[in-house]
């Protein structure tokens, strides 16, 4: 459902702006991939090394140790955010 909503502005955007309309797929696909890349974890680059995706990270690991891994909880900081209780 979110993906449909994020598709459909995409393409108003597209219409809006007078692209061509044979180009609006590659736009909207574009712009997919970056809302991904925003709002999905395992797409989102390391922060110790922003070439490498989360997922990457992930299946390296598992390759090397052998084990299967789960993502369970994360933590979100965020640049200029203020810890609590300090």
């Amino acid at each position: 459902e979110v993906i449909e909503k994020e598709k459909a502005i995409y393409r108003e955007q597209a219409k809006e702006q007078g692209r061509p309309e044979k180009v609006w797929d590659r736009i909207v696909s574009g712009k997919l991939e970056k809302f991904f890349e925003e709002n999905c974890l395992v797409e989102q680059a390391y922060i110790r090394d922003e070439d490498v995706k989360i997922k990457e990270l992930i299946a390296e690991t598992i390759q090397k140790t052998g084990e299967n891994i789960n993502l369970r909880r994360f933590v979100r900081w965020q640049l200029g955010e203020e810890l609590e209780g300090m």
